[in-house]
């Protein structure tokens, strides 16, 4: 029967569970409620174990906001963003404070000086701003120079060459490569590419677009796959081009993590543009890096294509990003007719073969915002903080304009005089942001570490649901007067009453008994007040 029959002295002392003793888990508080109140002959004739489970979930949760001691606390290291977030079990706050070198906390009050509201997206004339269908893309069709709107990569030599040219001295003979092309042609963004030995080297175009004002989009492009490559005997020698167009959330500009062939982790941009032959892999030839959606073009045909309902929620700027290749294979060669690259006897410039670009082409790319929205929209560049929060962070609180130096405010000489009570306070401000579930801290506070008391409702895990054993009585009584109140039958109802009252004396005991009020250390506060006041 005794209840640390199970468990000996040396199991205790060489775990980890000290002080569980005073605490009863609810697993037992609804089993032995049911021993106790449900049966024949008992209060409660019959009730499932649901509901009792349920009424005594509802019980610890009232009882965990103003009967129990169950405050938690995090501590962390403030950013400079100024900004924590609310724990995942979060109910209410009871204190915020930094705490100095010394371990000691200096308390912080909220601010009611300002708030974060969301900020609305209106037009021109002052209405609200639903969205439209919108194309989002800046130079999408090409018609204009490609500078200031789209980032290529630069194009590089092939292996194919159609000249010869010697050195000074004219004793060694050099192939004249021909370049690949990334250019305009026709209203057409067109990408040539000749063979690397093998496949080619990869290219891109890439454009940054702001969605923050949107949660979906549609992509459309028109592309075309360049044709199959033959050499002179009919041989396959490149199959068709590789045409991609897609959303990332990463800049090409900057480039994707990616393993070498040594095995080296290294980081390369979009404008890395040689095949992944080499020692680098390129990130144009790598589909993964569209994180968010693309479209592709790889049999040979031409064909308007599109992606819809894009969700780009989570993303305030993507990247509209094109990757553009040929699968040369390692018989695109060029044979040389006489001599070697770099000897003393011509290399003949007849002899080149296979030196007709395939060409891949992309055009008309439109990044349409959805139709109009169900609900307002927030400002651009205002999701998170609006403008009344930018500004009041952007300033020194007032609660911290003084003329205080080192923690000595003797010297402020009566400056102080009129000063409303709650901006009495050099030790910072915070204001809690419950839409976005953000603590936000003014400025003096950056660096410091900050602890957030909090109270929770004990239910977060199966650890956290116990109950004091102060308690426990009160807990029968919340649920059998929770079922009786509940119940339909009229003697539940006649009985609902008496247990209300017991209930709340139970409640009262409770709050007592957990208030662990001492008398040695009431008493010793005592002593303090007849000390004699001097002049």
């Amino acid at each position: 029967m005794g209840l640390l029959d199970n468990t000996t002295s040396n199991e205790y002392y060489k775990g980890n569970e000290f002080g569980n003793y005073q605490f009863t888990s609810l697993d037992h508080i609804i089993t032995q409620f049911q021993i106790a109140y449900v049966g024949e002959g008992k209060i409660i004739q019959k009730v499932k174990r649901a509901d009792i489970a349920f009424h005594a979930q509802r019980g610890l949760q009232e009882f965990s906001f103003d009967t129990f001691k169950c405050v938690k606390s995090q501590q962390i290291d403030l950013p400079p963003t100024l900004v924590m977030p609310l724990p995942h079990d979060y109910v209410n706050y009871t204190k915020l404070s930094w705490v100095d070198t010394a371990g000691i906390k200096h308390l912080l009050y909220p601010t009611n000086s300002t708030s974060n509201p969301f900020q609305i997206r209106q037009q021109d004339d002052g209405k609200y701003f639903f969205g439209v269908e919108d194309n989002l893309m800046v130079n999408g069709d090409f018609a204009n120079e490609l500078d200031g709107t789209w980032t290529t990569t630069e194009p590089g030599k092939s292996k194919a060459w159609d000249s010869t040219y010697t050195n000074n001295a004219g004793t060694k003979y050099y192939v004249n490569n021909i370049l690949d092309t990334v250019s305009l042609v026709g209203g057409e963004l067109e990408f040539g590419q000749l063979w690397h030995a093998p496949g080619s080297r990869a290219y891109g175009a890439w454009q940054e677009v702001s969605v923050s004002h949107t949660n979906s989009i549609t992509l459309q492009a028109s592309g075309l796959s360049g044709a199959q490559q033959t050499n002179a005997g009919g041989d396959l020698i490149c199959d068709f081009g590789v045409l991609r167009i897609g959303i990332t959330s990463t800049d090409p500009s900057v480039g994707w993590s990616t393993v070498n062939n040594n095995g080296d982790t290294v980081v390369m941009s979009a404008s890395y543009n040689v095949q992944n032959h080499n020692t680098y892999p390129t990130p144009n030839t790598n589909s993964d890096n569209f994180d968010i959606g693309f479209l592709e073009w790889s049999d040979g045909t031409s064909s308007q294509k599109e992606i819809e309902d894009i969700d780009v929620t989570n993303h305030d700027t993507v990247w509209v990003y094109i990757q553009s290749y040929s699968p040369w294979n390692s018989d695109a060669q060029t044979i040389y007719s006489q001599g070697t690259v770099g000897g003393s006897i011509p290399i003949l410039p007849t002899a080149s073969e296979n030196n007709t670009h395939q060409k891949n082409t992309i055009d008309n790319i439109l990044l349409i915002d959805a139709t109009a929205q169900p609900s307002l929209q927030a400002k651009a560049g205002h999701a998170t903080n609006s403008s009344t929060w930018n500004n009041y962070k952007s300033s020194t609180p007032s609660e911290n304009q003084d003329d205080y130096q080192d923690d000595t405010y003797w010297s402020a000489g009566g400056k102080r005089y009129g000063l409303d009570p709650q901006h009495a306070n050099v030790n910072g401000s915070f204001y809690i942001d419950p839409r976005l579930g953000r603590i936000h801290f003014s400025s003096n506070i950056s660096g410091k570490t900050v602890i957030l008391d909090y109270i929770s409702d004990s239910l977060g895990t199966d650890g956290e649901m116990q109950v004091h054993k102060f308690a426990e009585e009160a807990m029968y009584k919340y649920i059998a007067y929770a079922i009786l109140s509940t119940s339909s039958q009229p003697i539940h109802q006649q009985l609902a009453p008496r247990f209300k009252k017991e209930r709340f004396a139970e409640t009262r005991k409770a709050k007592l008994r957990l208030s662990n009020i001492k008398l040695e250390e009431l008493t010793q506060i005592l002593r303090g007040k007849s000390k004699q006041i001097k002049h």
